[in-house]
């Protein structure tokens, strides 16, 4: 028997496809001709395994006619998913919210060839619950606190922190020292996608990102930074580091190599989301949570 209608399968949300114009006779017809990456006998056993529903939650067979217009739910697959051999922790739980220690390598929503194992998919599985949202990101390299709504009718309240910028997000980084700059420092320029497409870049023009970098700790070799986020672009400090001279410790991508490699489990980005700190919009109390995890 199929899920009852859009609950998580194993920790994961049904995905909402409304069927576009289209000359295909069944719903696995189109379907495949949409995610061409995904093969017929593929789709067959989903459909077989009830992993492809209509709007009402009920499981569709693999000959249901085509119908323009119509909503169907389906549930995202990786064949032969890698499972990432780090735990995340829960460091805080109320009727609202969820504070999570998130180790490196584990992605916080699906993406690429990653679906069940996800930090979100965990904490579904752990939780029972279809209703936690993550209230922002972080790379799937990056290790440390991740904030999860847990209540839909308080969410946008603690959204708003992150879109106002009412929240304190500190991290903390190893690099190599950087005797030429004067700290703290800001690091203010205007970031755009680079080329291959997953990257962010460097561009001329009014700077639409902001970090200040305070030195923590000075080694021989490494230096331990203090970030500060003032705005949340894609790949900011990573991006910021690299252009100061100081490219993050163990950074696969700036500077980007000749040629990517699998994860290395032994080499984690020594970038780690310290801490978070927030006035609460529900009750108006001081926050302030800190990662149990170190560089």
């Amino acid at each position: 028997m199929p899920a009852p209608p859009f609950q998580p399968l194993d920790g994961v949300a049904a995905s909402r496809l409304q069927l576009p114009p289209g000359p295909w006779a069944t719903v696995l017809d189109g379907l495949c001709a949409r995610f061409p990456a995904i093969d017929r006998a593929q789709w067959r056993e989903r459909f077989a395994r009830g992993r492809v529903l209509d709007a009402q939650g009920r499981a569709l067979a693999e000959d249901a006619p085509y119908r323009v217009g119509a909503e169907i739910r389906y549930f995202r697959e990786v064949a032969a998913e890698a499972e990432i051999p780090f735990e995340e922790r829960v460091l805080y739980a109320d009727a609202h919210l969820l504070v999570v220690d998130k180790p490196h390598f584990l992605p916080v929503v699906p993406s690429g060839g990653y679906v069940s194992q996800t930090l979100l998919a965990r904490l579904t599985r752990r939780y029972g619950s279809a209703e936690l949202a993550p209230l922002h990101r972080l790379d799937r390299a990056t290790a440390g606190l991740v904030l999860f709504s847990v209540d839909p009718r308080t969410r946008s309240a603690y959204q708003a922190l992150f879109r106002e910028r009412r929240i304190v997000k500190r991290y903390e980084a190893l690099a190599a020292p950087l005797p030429q700059w004067a700290f703290p420092l800001e690091r203010a320029s205007r970031l755009e996608p680079g080329d291959p497409f997953f990257l962010m870049r460097e561009a001329e023009g009014a700077p639409n990102s902001l970090t200040r970098i305070e030195v923590l700790a000075r080694g021989d070799t490494h230096w331990r930074y203090g970030l500060e986020p003032v705005s949340g672009r894609k790949h900011q400090l990573r991006v910021h580091m690299a252009a100061l001279g100081a490219p993050i410790l163990n950074d696969p991508f700036y500077p980007l190599p000749a040629e990517r490699t699998a994860d290395d489990y032994a080499r984690p980005l020594k970038l780690l989301a310290r801490s978070l700190a927030f006035v609460d919009p529900v009750d108006g109390s001081q926050r302030r949570y800190e990662s149990g995890l170190s560089l």
